[in-house]
């Protein structure tokens, strides 16, 4: 991840009780964290601030919408941040639900201070982990959009482990023909090796 994306990244707090919210930005805040801080959902959902956001500390019951709907929301526009969901009542099945929706983790209150900073810091960094497969998808994506047919063509046979000879016989054009193809592939995917070259592609068809 570079580090001028980084510099955006926040931690987000809801919930509804104020000195609880303040409690949990101090506390976050001491680990050198950018916090921000809400009392409900649609506070978050209306901040632009929050689309940088690297972990969600999430309430489950709110007024309005609920801490569970939220993270449904999220997943509808494929915008889900890590959340820590917590909640001062014993509910069995909403964390559950949450956890099966994709939520790092359920933290009764009271926690430990230093669960919650854990968990903090392992959401952020998976969120990092998240971006770069992003940036590495598009930018490869993108490389990949600049082959021509016939470029892509050879690839494909690139991708077989087939010879210059072999792939010249099979798309019924000349071995220098094939070779200048070969190097335009590499430079527009900017591969330094074939192995290179077949290891992003796999990576790219497996997201």
């Amino acid at each position: 991840m570079r580090a001028a994306d980084q510099a955006f990244e926040v931690v987000c707090v809801i919930d509804d009780d104020a000195v609880v919210r303040e409690s949990l930005k101090l506390l976050i805040e001491t680990q050198g964290a950018r916090v921000l801080d809400y009392g409900s959902c649609a506070e978050f959902l209306d901040d632009p601030r929050a689309l940088h956001c690297a972990c969600l500390v999430l309430d489950v019951r709110l007024p309005g919408m609920s801490g569970i709907r939220l993270q449904e929301r999220l997943r509808e526009r494929d915008e889900v941040p890590p959340i820590i969901f917590i909640s001062g009542h014993a509910d069995v099945p909403t964390a559950v639900q949450a956890m099966r929706s994709g939520a790092l983790d359920f933290l009764q209150k009271p926690f430990p201070e230093q669960v919650l900073l854990d968990r903090v810091e392992q959401a952020v960094e998976l969120y990092r982990q998240r971006q770069g497969a992003r940036f590495r998808r598009s930018t490869l994506q993108a490389r990949y959009a600049q082959l021509t047919a016939r470029e892509r063509d050879v690839l494909e046979c690139m991708l077989a482990g087939r010879a210059n000879k072999l792939i010249a016989d099979e798309l019924l054009i000349s071995v220098k023909t094939v070779e200048q193809h070969r190097a335009k592939v590499m430079e527009k995917m900017r591969a330094s090796s074939l192995a290179e070259l077949v290891q992003s592609i796999q990576w790219l068809r497996q997201q």
